[in-house]
């Protein structure tokens, strides 16, 4: 039975030593670390590894269960996989262990309220943009093709495509700039 722990933060420039300690305090013999947003699965390999390697009576530890999921149907799915699996699912600083009745309940809990938070940090963002455009001052992200430039190569008789090929950017980009 190996004791697996896996920390997270959303941002390069967000450091990982408390969580990593935390685990290891907890008896974790392995640590898979990432810094990548909890929002989705999608693009965390390390968790990916740590969710292949785990066996039939291993412990995966995690500091808080915001840093495993921030979306419920992700937590559910993973909780779910590691039951199938045999893996149990504890936290350091919240009282969940999924070997338990009292775990599982509380971790549904713990998921609605994480991704109620990543709900609520979305309006708030939603809201500063819109305030920055009522004052003029956000304009976006700054565009990344030279439109000139795809402009001048279909004029010369080049297909979407080649473009997309000879400017190394997506076709769809290029339709943008010739239908902007």
């Amino acid at each position: 039975m190996t004791v697996y722990g896996y920390a997270r933060v959303s941002s390069i420039d967000q450091d990982l030593t408390i969580q990593e300690n935390a685990l290891r305090a907890a008896g974790c013999e392995i640590i898979r670390s990432e810094k990548i947003s909890g929002t989705s699965r999608k693009g965390r390999s390390e968790l990916r590894v740590l969710l292949d390697f785990a066996r039939k009576g291993d412990t995966i530890y995690v500091t808080r269960i915001d840093r495993l999921a921030r979306s419920l149907k992700d937590l559910q799915d993973i909780v779910h996989e590691l039951k199938t699996n045999g893996v149990s699912l504890k936290a350091t600083e919240q009282n969940i262990d999924t070997s338990s009745p009292e775990g599982n309940a509380f971790i549904g809990m713990l998921g609605v309220f994480a991704e109620f938070e990543t709900n609520i940090r979305k309006e708030r963002q939603k809201d500063g943009i819109n305030a920055a455009k009522a004052k003029g001052v956000y304009k976006g992200r700054k565009r990344t093709v030279n439109k000139s430039e795809v402009i001048r190569l279909k004029t010369e008789g080049l297909r979407p495509v080649d473009i997309s090929r000879q400017l190394n950017i997506g076709i769809a980009s290029v339709y943008r700039a010739l239908n902007d």
